[in-house]
């Protein structure tokens, strides 16, 4: 540390000692490059609340960045904004700009934030302007038919498939990376 801030010692060059070796057919997030990377991915994802459908969509991307999992953005046209509400929170990225915060309303609980968006990320990352990424910990995920595990603590939003492996952020002792 200098100064009291943290150093940021990975940019996805090189793998560090404690991480996990991937299998064939799998990605470390230690291999994930800083700053992050967008790519398409075609594959289906699928957002429900119980029976309750709020996205189906094949025209997604997924934003890599080194420790993290993956987070999935959905094209708008195959959300339904119907059932989404905008709350007042925001929050800054360092890489896509100013975040915008969606929650579902139920006649049985209070708002809850389960998604969020960027309505006019930073280049090179325009591409998610107006996409939707939801929390897995919040709403039931999947990729495929496999069902997200959310990455740990409250505010991070990574999506665990079994073809991620770390260890990521967000478990506790894993403030400094």
């Amino acid at each position: 540390m200098a100064a009291g801030k943290i150093i940021w010692a990975y940019e996805g060059h090189k793998r560090p000692p404690f991480a996990e070796t991937p299998a064939a057919g799998q990605e470390s997030v230690w291999d994930y490059p800083r700053p992050p990377k967008l790519i398409a991915d075609h594959r289906r994802v699928v957002v429900q609340r119980g029976d309750l459908l709020i996205a189906d969509s094949r025209e997604n991307y997924r934003i890599l960045e080194t420790a993290g999992p993956p987070t999935f953005y959905i094209a708008p046209q195959n959300v339904r904004l119907e059932l989404l509400k905008t709350l007042s929170a925001t929050s800054v990225c360092e890489w896509k700009g100013v975040a915008q915060y969606w929650t579902i309303e139920t006649a049985t609980s209070a708002p809850e934030v389960i998604a969020w968006s960027y309505p006019n990320a930073q280049a090179p990352y325009d591409t998610i302007s107006g996409y939707f990424s939801f929390y897995p910990g919040r709403i039931e995920c999947f990729v495929d038919g496999e069902r997200v595990r959310p990455q740990p603590g409250y505010f991070y939003g990574g999506w665990i498939t079994n073809e991620i492996v770390g260890p990521w952020k967000g478990d506790p002792g894993t403030e400094w990376w």
